[in-house]
């Protein structure tokens, strides 16, 4: 069985995303990002949102660990912010229903939700340039990326909670988050 664990960087929404992956039959576990990443055996990660960077405890360690990894808000933040891409203040602020451009039908990540998908999203902070090995996979009106991927290093980012249910088609990008670790 798939063995996914949802580091916990005290997002509100953090229960929601180890709920979900649980609902789809995932084996999961919720785990604080103060514990030490040799110390957790996994298919894959999921690096939650959160309120700030200062809160991410061991949360960059993560990403050497050679497994798929899915950062939700904060957690696309702090990918992007550890290899190089660039961070800053969003124009628009707090959560908001948000229509996504999807800009990469064959992305394992999102492609499947193209050409658009209704999110819900918090825009406080947003990634302003991606990483190199990125690809750019999603926009908005609101923000410029929304979502990036980097398919060689099995690193993936999304501004949107795919856990909540304001998002239409959350439980999808789940799903190939599930497939990618498979």
């Amino acid at each position: 069985m798939t063995r996914i664990v949802v580091i916990d960087n005290h997002g509100q929404f953090t229960h929601l995303e180890h709920r979900a992956l649980r609902d789809l039959g995932v084996d999961t576990d919720l785990i604080d990002n103060d514990v030490d990443p040799d110390d957790v055996e996994a298919d894959g990660i999921v690096l939650s949102g959160g309120p700030d960077m200062d809160r991410i405890g061991r949360s960059a360690a993560y990403l050497d660990r050679d497994v798929p990894v899915l950062g939700i808000c904060l957690g696309m933040q702090l990918i992007a912010n550890e290899l190089g891409g660039t961070v800053g203040s969003g124009d628009y602020g707090g959560y908001a229903d948000v229509t996504v451009e999807i800009l990469d039908e064959d992305d394992p990540l999102i492609g499947s939700l193209a050409p658009e998908t209704r999110v819900w999203a918090s825009h406080a902070d947003e990634v302003k340039t991606v990483p190199e090995g990125f690809t750019h996979t999603g926009t908005s009106d609101v923000c410029g990326v929304e979502a990036m991927s980097d398919t060689d290093r099995d690193l993936y980012g999304v501004q949107w909670h795919p856990e909540v249910i304001h998002t239409e088609e959350g439980e999808e990008v789940f799903e190939n988050f599930v497939d990618i670790c498979e």
